[in-house]
């Protein structure tokens, strides 16, 4: 199909554009490598398939904005396709009379699956163009209270309008061009669109398709060579980065799971993350595989409560800063400013709930919520700057172990009466019951303690706690930043419990349960925990419990704690004891791993909520009321707090109550509160 001259001349164009290419693919694995930690490439071939099915159906995006997605899912689509055509176009184009695939049923529906996808992009694209720049769809904004460089602000739009155009062009030019072939040399019944186009051209002369088709054929592939040299900058880039997100990232037991520091180790100057290159070098691909569809913005509580925090344009912010300060990181040098002077306020990072929606949401597996906490590290362990109320809290777990500052010696007051047995007095118990600060020591969280004892001794469960030995986790710590305090807390409770060595633990705390489990590995303590409603659903299916014969309890809805659910994929074991109980589980509109946080976690519970135009917790609440729920039910003490404040605040229509306490009202041989 080429002339001679226009073969020399693409094959010079093709040499520059992989040159300049590689230049730019160069340059990120350069920035990537100033970031600390370096991949597990062992864990590539077990992935492989799951991403490559997540990369075909696109289903991680399918979770929210259905039709949208599905406008992106034709463009995603027709592009995978192409890059099959995209090299079948060149063979033909260098070799003459050769067709792609051959024309039997291969080629076939080679050619029905271009016809078809090409329609689709050209379809998607407008829809999508119509949405960002006719429409100007308000979940693809961001508050200008939130800091979101004028780079960035800008840039968006500008590098959405030019990835637009180049799809356009490239797309339509191709299609176009098959239907100029087609016209000369008849239709095509396996490229039925590209064959009613063609009827436009049935009135040019042989001379002009001919002339035609070379140009859409130019424009089509010369659109790709000139667009690589600036793919490396563009938002397209996430093509790429999302599948290696997928495939390369560190496996964690959950996804609020922190590394442990070594503070032992002298060479290390800096603790968290004050630039760009003290990130992990996951943090810095995050920046790159970012999509910018604000999805995660949407699901943060601190954004939809007013606050100026969003974890997307913590994202945006961090890629054009790789964009303009690239070279320097690649070059071994430090960023110019730090990460609170361009990518986020430190009003922002106080204000994260660290709930984790917006890295269970992200269609790309990105995780900002890590790069909050890092920041936070360095914030408490450098620079000694973090809101003075968390020292109340941290003062307490210093000197009493629990942020309530509630001496040891106290810490069984609240089962007075209850014939609670203490690890002393049975030292090799069927279940190690680690009761919690809150349910210890806060006069509401209390009454779940109580109630779950009551549970306990109705199932005949042999069980003991630890009393006066046990300690604060150090959840609040930890995700406050005060990494050093947490690892004191870490090791005490880690000695504590090996010197136990306990066969099973529960826990009345998902917080608590999310750091036994997840985060006491790394310090030498590996257990098996459960959460209190997970092992009333079992003492119900075991035939252990049995509920009271009494009335259906109507009205009740549960609140999916973010600890419970999103961080450790609980989700059926309250409801199930709710169910067993005699009690509705109304869903909430936000519920699963889409649940709506309290407003107490990331140490929020230790502080003043930052501004906003409500409260995360008063949110909430308004959602149970539009479900009609009088009882809203809970798995977790600080949801319990914080829900039990907000429903007072509201007028006390609704009862907040743990799940344990429901069930212990509806046990047979029970009274309603006995």
């Amino acid at each position: 199909m080429l002339s001679v001259p226009e073969k020399i001349l693409f094959l010079a164009a093709l040499l520059l554009s992989t040159y300049l290419g590689y230049r730019g693919a160069r340059r990120l694995v350069a920035i990537l490598s100033r970031g600390h930690g370096r991949p597990d490439w062992r864990a590539l071939p077990r992935r492989l398939p799951s991403v490559l099915a997540k990369s075909v159906s696109l289903s991680p995006v399918f979770r929210t904005r259905w039709m949208t997605s599905l406008f992106h899912a034709f463009v995603a689509w027709g592009f995978i396709y192409y890059l099959l055509v995209n090299v079948g176009d060149v063979l033909e184009g260098y070799l003459p009379g050769f067709s792609f695939l051959g024309s039997g049923p291969l080629g076939d529906v080679y050619r029905l699956g271009g016809d078809l996808l090409s329609a689709a992009v050209l379809v998607g694209m407008l829809a999508l163009i119509v949405r960002r720049f006719v429409l100007r769809a308000p979940e693809l904004k961001t508050r200008q209270a939130t800091l979101l460089q004028p780079e960035a602000r800008a840039g968006i739009q500008r590098d959405s309008a030019i990835v637009s155009v180049f799809i356009l062009l490239h797309v339509g030019s191709r299609f176009v061009g098959e239907s100029f072939a087609l016209a000369h040399a008849g239709p095509d019944s396996w490229q039925p669109l590209a064959s009613l186009l063609a009827g436009v051209w049935s009135g040019w002369s042989p001379a002009a398709l001919t002339t035609a088709e070379h140009v859409a054929w130019w424009l089509a592939l010369g659109l790709i060579l000139a667009f690589v040299p600036y793919f490396p900058y563009s938002k397209h880039l996430h093509l790429f980065f999302a599948p290696l997100n997928f495939l390369l990232k560190p496996e964690r037991p959950s996804i609020g799971q922190l590394d442990k520091l070594d503070f032992d180790d002298q060479s290390i100057e800096q603790f968290g993350a004050a630039r760009l290159e003290d990130l992990a070098w996951t943090g810095l691909m995050d920046a790159y595989a970012c999509i910018m569809c604000n999805r995660c913005q949407d699901a943060c509580p601190a954004y939809q409560t007013g606050k100026v925090l969003s974890p997307a344009a913590l994202e945006i912010n961090k890629r054009y800063a790789l964009n303009r300060e690239g070279t320097r990181l690649a070059g071994g040098e430090a960023s110019s400013q730090t990460l609170l002077e361009f990518a986020i306020s430190a009003e922002a990072v106080w204000a994260c709930t660290a709930c984790g929606a917006c890295v269970d949401i992200c269609p790309v597996g990105n995780e900002p919520m890590r790069d909050i906490l890092e920041i936070r590290r360095h914030l408490v362990l450098m620079a000694n700057a973090f809101p003075e109320q968390l020292q109340t809290a941290y003062r307490g777990m210093e000197r009493t172990a629990n942020p309530w500052s509630i001496a040891s010696e106290k810490r069984l007051e609240w089962a007075e009466g209850l014939h609670v047995p203490t690890i002393d007095d049975r030292p090799h118990p069927e279940l190690l019951w680690w009761v919690g600060c809150a349910p210890a020591t806060d006069p509401r969280a209390q009454k779940t303690a109580q109630a779950f004892a009551r549970v306990l001794a109705a199932a005949g469960v042999e069980y003991a706690v630890l009393g006066a030995q046990e300690r604060c986790t150090g959840d609040s710590a930890r995700r406050s930043g005060n990494e050093y305090l947490f690892a004191e807390l870490a090791a005490a409770n880690v000695e504590t419990l090996n010197r136990v060595a306990p066969r099973r633990i529960v826990t009345t705390c998902p917080h608590c349960l999310h750091t036994l489990k997840n985060e006491y590995p790394a310090f030498g303590g590996t257990y098996e925990v459960v959460h209190h409603t997970q092992l009333i659903q079992e003492l119900y299916a075991t035939g252990r419990l049995q509920a009271a014969p009494m009335e259906p309890l109507s009205g009740v809805a549960f609140h999916d704690p973010c600890y419970l659910g999103r961080q450790n994929g609980v989700f059926e074991a309250p409801r199930q004891a709710l169910r067993q109980a005699g009690a509705s589980a109304a869903e909430l509109p936000r519920h699963g791993a889409t649940s709506f946080c309290c407003g107490a976690g990331g140490a929020q519970m230790w502080k003043e909520e930052e501004q906003g135009d409500g409260r995360v917790s008063d949110e909430r609440l308004r959602e149970a009321a539009s479900a009609r729920a009088s009882t809203l039910a809970t798995g977790c003490p600080f949801c319990m707090i914080m829900l039990t404040d907000a429903a007072a605040s509201a007028g006390g229509t609704i009862a907040v109550r743990d799940v344990a306490e429901i069930v212990a009202d509806r046990l047979a041989g029970s009274s309603p509160g006995g």
